[in-house]
C-alpha cells in the first residue's frame, strides 16, 4: 500500500493504494496522520486506486474523519469502485463521512 498526497486548490487530496487491511492498518493509519493540512480547509480521500478495504481500514478511516473535524477541516471520501462502496454503505459509513463519485465532484463540494 501507497498513500500519496498533494494540494488542490487549498484542498489535501490523499491517495492510497492497493489493499488496506490489517497488515498494514497501521502504516495507513500513520500516513494518514502525517497529512499536513494545517492550511487546508479540507481533506479528500481519494479511493480510486483502492482495490479492497477491510474493517481495520475503516477504523482508520473513521478515527482520521473524528480528527480532522475536531480540527474543524471538511473530511470526505471519493472514487470508491464496485466493491468498495458496498462496504460503506452497509456499515453506514456514508451516513456518517460524505461520499462522492468523483474527485471533481468532492473538491466541489468542500469548497462549497
Amino acid at each position: 500500500m501507497e498513500i500519496r498526497a498533494e494540494k488542490e486548490d487549498g484542498v489535501v487530496v490523499v491517495r492510497p493504494s492497493g489493499r488496506i487491511d490489517s497488515s498494514n492498518s497501521r502504516e495507513f493509519h500513520s500516513g494518514l496522520e502525517r497529512v499536513d493540512a494545517a492550511d487546508a480547509a479540507a481533506v479528500v480521500l481519494n479511493f480510486e486506486d483502492v482495490s479492497y478495504i477491510s474493517s481495520a481500514g475503516m477504523r482508520v478511516i473513521l478515527l482520521t474523519a473524528k480528527s480532522f473535524q475536531n480540527n474543524r477541516k471538511k473530511f470526505v471520501l471519493c472514487s470508491m469502485n464496485e466493491s468498495i462502496r458496498p462496504v460503506f454503505k452497509i456499515s453506514g459509513f456514508d451516513k456518517v463521512i460524505p461520499i462522492h463519485g468523483s474527485q471533481s465532484e468532492a473538491l466541489t463540494a468542500v469548497s462549497a
